[in-house]
């Protein structure tokens, strides 16, 4: 019994925190650019509503998929204009484009809210694997998307630190003047590692309105972009950490429901919102953590993460 709950509640946590998963990489890539990017909630709306429209009114889940990740992309440069080349509060745009996501794709969504029959991203179980005893199940039994998350934490890991365009990566998030004189183009970098967490923030969108939840509704992250957003710190802008994080969060998401049934949350179902609220709660705590400059640097933040480039100044 207690081992069947548990492999349910780690299967959950995994598909769960899948959408998660890919914000909180994609964000990755962009603070470690040098770029803070408050809007992937609005991103990962955006990403959801749009990849169930076009799925609806396609029949093809891929082809929604990939206008998700279109949208996203799209939003994320507009963030780099303003923030990159317009050198504008990071805090202040991120924010605007959040508030920008959140109520386009409540308008946009609309009529999509009574939908239930749009087409949803394929379950395929791997074969011989999944038949393995514990790990089958928990691994690999899921939705394609999911395995696209267990495979992405691994090579954007490999990335960041075995290649040379990772080290590129670092060193314009930690030293962006000295990679300028090693002839690295920064802010063309910097709006690429943009772009891509925004695309990502838009896949983990379409992952949640095309497989984890396949249906719309008004502000269905429910805040997973502000988690996304802490996770990165959990993480310490390390990908295979955030992947750590991500199932974890989507195991705790996923507690409450399946321990409604038991005799003692019977008795106090007040804990079930106790419990929904803890994630949040430590986000916001790893917030106000890191808005002090000392820890920031101690827990591993990029030196020059939120500060425009300026060429003109790199002397200074």
């Amino acid at each position: 019994m207690e081992l069947a709950f548990l492999i349910t509640l780690l299967a959950a946590g995994i598909r769960s925190g899948t959408a998660i998963l890919f914000a909180t990489i994609g964000e990755i890539f962009a603070e470690r650019s040098g770029v803070l990017n408050l809007g992937i909630e609005g991103m990962m709306l955006m990403g959801a509503v749009s990849a169930y429209g076009v799925a609806f009114a396609t029949g093809n889940p891929w082809l929604g998929l990939g206008v998700a990740v279109v949208v996203g992309g799209l939003m994320a440069l507009l963030h780099g204009v303003v923030t990159i080349s317009l050198r504008a509060d990071q805090v202040v745009s991120g924010l605007a484009l959040t508030f920008l996501g959140s109520g386009l794709s409540a308008v946009l969504g609309a009529p999509l809210v009574e939908v239930r029959t749009a087409p949803r991203l394929p379950v395929f179980p791997i074969p011989v694997l999944a038949d393995l005893p514990i790990f089958g199940p928990i691994f690999f039994n899921h939705n394609v998307i999911v395995y696209v998350g267990l495979l992405m934490a691994p090579l954007a890991w490999w990335y960041i630190h075995r290649t040379r365009p990772g080290m590129e990566l670092r060193a314009i998030g930690e030293y962006p003047a000295a990679a300028d004189v090693l002839g690295i183009n920064v802010n063309r970098q910097r709006y690429a590692y943009v772009v891509f967490g925004g695309m990502m923030a838009g896949l983990g969108g379409a992952a949640l309105s095309l497989a984890i939840t396949p249906l719309w509704i008004e502000d269905m992250t429910a805040g997973q972009g502000w988690i996304a957003v802490g996770l990165v710190i959990f993480a310490s802008w390390d990908p295979l950490r955030a992947a750590f994080g991500a199932y974890l969060f989507g195991a705790i998401r996923r507690l409450p429901l399946d321990l409604q049934n038991l005799p003692f949350f019977l008795a106090y179902p007040q804990l079930g919102y106790f419990m929904n609220m803890l994630p949040y709660l430590f986000v916001i705590l790893l917030m106000l953590i890191s808005a002090r400059s000392e820890m920031r640097r101690r827990i591993g933040a990029p030196a020059a993460l939120g500060q425009p480039y300026v060429r003109e100044e790199r002397g200074a």
